[in-house]
């Protein structure tokens, strides 16, 4: 499996990105009808979200944003297959996974993770109408590690909001993907999260095939992409200064099944 195509410039958002037989008109119609596809959903989100007083939050996520990415999916003719225990869990998770390309945001989306929020890269929020949904659904925009004491003061707050409401997170805390083929360094976000938390950590593993990943584009090629639930991980006991010896850990989970997947 190959990671995504650097951007030129750090944090660069690519649209259009053709990649292998990919043709640039096949790029350019999926694009416009995204795009058509997205504005049109997200004004129907924001009007529900009126008419429900911005209190309904879940179901604009579970139910209007899956639909949303199950049609990004299917309109870039990717088949989306999800292995492990269900249903997940409704009790308070801090999800984590491998980052591969700007695809994941469609897969998240169209998982319908239950009553979880979402960190996400915030210059996401200049493709409007995605900004707007992610608005909707309750995401924490996060920036650039060049920039800690923000992005801990983002943590922070993001944590205060959790423990009110008991609602679930995902984080990636492999953050933006190094392209080697192979499991990048991992943040420690992630794991502050769940020490602070003291919520179980479930983990999984998104495997986008070479042919079908878009890397920093948002329009795929056809094909099929598989979500691996591995064991949740317990985090009772864990303080704070034993953060990054827990990172290492779940990243040597990530690795070995990595390997594994490379070898199949």
């Amino acid at each position: 499996m190959s990671g995504p195509t650097p951007p030129a410039t750090r944090g660069e958002i690519t649209l259009l990105t053709p990649r292998g037989g990919m043709s640039r008109l096949r790029v350019l119609v999926l694009a416009a009808v995204g795009l058509i596809a997205a504005t049109l959903g997200s004004l129907l989100m924001l009007a529900v979200a009126i008419v429900t007083l911005f209190r309904a939050r879940r179901f604009y996520s579970e139910v209007i944003a899956k639909s949303l990415g199950r049609f990004a999916l299917w309109l870039c003719g990717v088949e989306l297959v999800v292995h492990g225990d269900r249903p997940l869990s409704e009790t308070q998770t801090v999800y984590v996974s491998n980052h591969t390309s700007t695809l994941d945001v469609f897969v998240l989306i169209a998982m319908g993770l239950p009553n979880t929020r979402f960190f996400m890269y915030g210059k996401l929020r200049r493709i409007l109408p995605v900004g707007l949904i992610e608005y909707l659904i309750g995401i924490f925009w996060t920036v650039d590690q060049r920039f800690p004491e923000r992005r801990r003061k983002i943590f922070e707050r993001a944590a205060r909001v959790l423990r009110r409401t008991g609602e679930s997170v995902y984080l990636s805390p492999e953050g933006q993907r190094v392209v080697t083929g192979e499991i990048g360094h991992f943040n420690k976000g992630s794991f502050h999260m769940a020490t602070d938390l003291q919520v179980p950590i479930q983990p999984f593993y998104i495997f986008i095939p070479k042919e079908v990943d878009p890397g920093i584009g948002l329009v795929s090629a056809a094909g099929r992409v598989d979500v691996y639930f591995m064991p949740r991980i317990s985090t009772e006991g864990w303080r704070v200064e034993g953060v990054e010896e827990n990172r290492e850990h779940v990243r040597d989970l990530f690795v070995q099944f990595h390997e594994t997947m490379k070898q199949m």
